[in-house]
């Protein structure tokens, strides 16, 4: 399957890259090395709708559908993955409130996510329940109009900098796993929240990370989203789409990888000709085109399965999150060997998209739970009698 994008995607597709060249690009390394997050060239990106794009119009949202997402996000990657990624995640709990907040919460927040005057964040994981998110025991009792919340989540993008949080928690007997989960939004200057130390990591350098703790915070019952038992439910409808985004975000850092090696093999030279007239690297890199462009196909089949709502949209998203992340991954430590020693120097950029683009065989589901997810699949189908498709 191919696909042939509109002509508003390929004019999205367009309006990225130019976004991604003049304001991504140029500073991604500097944004690395300083570990910056760069609020200013966010807000920007949100003039030109990203702040919310599949967030329907009613309330500030551009109304795109996943797959002209997915090619924008692809596109601001080949710019920065590490500061794409959190936008990608920005637009997963505009989204959620959307889906699944009231008029009152939609009115709130959504107009101020949109243009990025609230930057926004996920909190689903816990210090011991990453992959077993069900297993989380940060907890919402309720008193009275309020919930008081304890516990603690890990590893949160834009801890510290947001000014909002979408926490998932359990407003039931923790031990009761997914059926207690909720899903609350908590602000940033509610009392009795506070954040560990910004992370030192691998990569995702121009976001911060960073444990987010509540200590007896009190939040309005009605920054409830859904009600009360539905939270499981809302993460994972969020993390399809996420798992989207991110490989969409390796799309983006693979393909700049290769330009970069391409360029590199034009104009370097050894034993006297020059690497592109080396018949093992051509060969390398006719692989890595091709590897991308099924990557590519996977993403935008995910994408738009999640438009279409098919039935098995959820096992098509983490396979195509599987093979993307774990591809593109690979890609880029192709152009990094192509490029030799100079792939290894920062000045060149090449070993920072290696480092940004590993994070995200992790996140959004590790690939070994995608794994399971399509195993378990696999399973069910042979015992209905189905053939694989």
């Amino acid at each position: 399957m191919d696909f042939k994008l509109t002509d508003d995607q390929t004019a999205f597709k367009d309006l990225a890259k130019s976004f991604a060249d003049e304001n991504l690009a140029p500073n991604a390394n500097e944004w690395d090395q300083q570990q910056h997050f760069p609020k200013d060239i966010l807000r920007q990106a949100a003039t030109l709708g990203f702040g919310a794009l599949y967030t329907s119009e009613t309330h500030g949202g551009t109304g795109l559908t996943r797959l002209d997402s997915a090619i924008i996000f692809e596109q601001l990657a080949t710019g920065c993955p590490s500061t794409t990624a959190y936008l990608s995640i920005h637009n997963m709990v505009t989204w959620m409130i959307d889906s699944f907040g009231t008029d009152h919460l939609r009115q709130k927040y959504i107009p101020k996510l949109a243009t990025l005057e609230l930057f926004s964040s996920y909190c689903l994981t816990e210090s011991g329940a990453g992959s077993d998110a069900a297993a989380g025991k940060t907890t919402a009792k309720r008193d009275g109009d309020d919930y008081i919340i304890n516990g603690s989540k890990a590893f949160i993008s834009g801890a510290g900098e947001s000014d909002l949080y979408l926490v998932m928690l359990k407003t039931g007997n923790p031990a009761d796993g997914a059926k207690a989960m909720s899903a609350i939004l908590i602000d940033a200057d509610s009392k009795g929240l506070s954040f560990g130390a910004k992370e030192q990591k691998m990569g995702w350098n121009s976001q911060p990370t960073a444990e987010v703790i509540f200590d007896n915070v009190r939040v309005p019952a009605e920054n409830l989203l859904g009600a009360e038992g539905q939270g499981f439910k809302i993460a994972m409808a969020g993390l399809d789409g996420g798992r989207v985004n991110i490989a969409a975000c390796s799309l983006g850092g693979a393909q700049m990888a290769i330009n970069q090696a391409a360029n590199h093999m034009q104009e370097r030279q050894q034993f006297g000709k020059h690497l592109n007239q080396f018949q093992a690297l051509q060969f390398k890199l006719a692989d890595m085109l091709t590897d991308l462009k099924a990557a590519k196909l996977m993403v935008y089949n995910a994408a738009a399965a999640i438009d279409t709502k098919s039935p098995d949209k959820t096992n098509t998203c983490a396979m195509a999150k599987r093979f993307a992340t774990d591809t593109c991954f690979n890609i880029v430590d192709d152009a990094l060997q192509i490029h030799g020693g100079y792939g290894y120097i920062k000045e060149y950029g090449i070993e920072r998209i290696l480092r940004d683009l590993r994070v995200h065989r992790i996140l959004e589901g590790t690939n070994e739970i995608m794994r399971l997810i399509i195993a378990r699949n696999a399973i069910k189908n042979a015992e209905q009698g189905s053939l694989f498709t």
